[in-house]
């Protein structure tokens, strides 16, 4: 391969969609249903619904009062962005799982960001319920987050290593 990190471009090509989706649901949300609209789209199941979280993954210290909430989110986000951009960056010479993940993971983190950086918010609008239990409502980057993490746990538990290879 004349380019050994040629890779390097489709991990980073497939966290731009991951962002470009990201944007286009959540624009698509806020144009078409109102703040704390919803509609149903799988009856006990499953709706749309407009939210504006404040807080962080599944609403966590959305009723912190504290001014510093929205600062202390986006440095973490920042520090995961360059952790994450930079592991990606050092595994981009062929395409595995563990690319995969951290694209999906780079993107869900940069589409959450942008939101808090423009807004100091997060639209969240994917809900399931089942009866009176629900799901905290998520969005496009937060399911590429846990998809791309779900990634990284399965490579990390079943995938051997070369070595490990070898001695089979």
């Amino acid at each position: 391969m004349p380019y050994p990190h040629a890779m390097r471009r489709y991990h980073f090509l497939i966290a731009l969609v991951v962002v470009l989706l990201d944007r286009l649901s959540k624009l698509g949300i806020e144009k078409n249903l109102s703040l704390h609209d919803s509609i149903s789209l799988i009856p006990g199941f499953f709706r749309l619904t407009h939210i504006e979280n404040r807080g962080a993954a599944f609403g966590l210290f959305a009723d912190s009062p504290s001014e510093w909430k929205i600062a202390g989110l986006v440095l973490f986000s920042l520090i995961a962005l360059v952790i994450v951009a930079t592991l990606l960056w050092k595994n981009s010479h062929s395409m595995t799982t563990t690319g995969f993940g951290l694209s999906l993971i780079l993107g869900g983190a940069i589409g959450n960001l942008w939101d808090r950086l423009v807004s100091g918010h997060v639209v969240d609008f994917l809900l399931f319920y089942l009866g009176q239990y629900q799901w905290p409502a998520f969005n496009v980057a937060d399911s590429a987050i846990v998809i791309g993490a779900g990634l990284l746990v399965f490579e990390i538990l079943f995938t051997k290593s070369p070595a490990q290879e070898k001695a089979s």
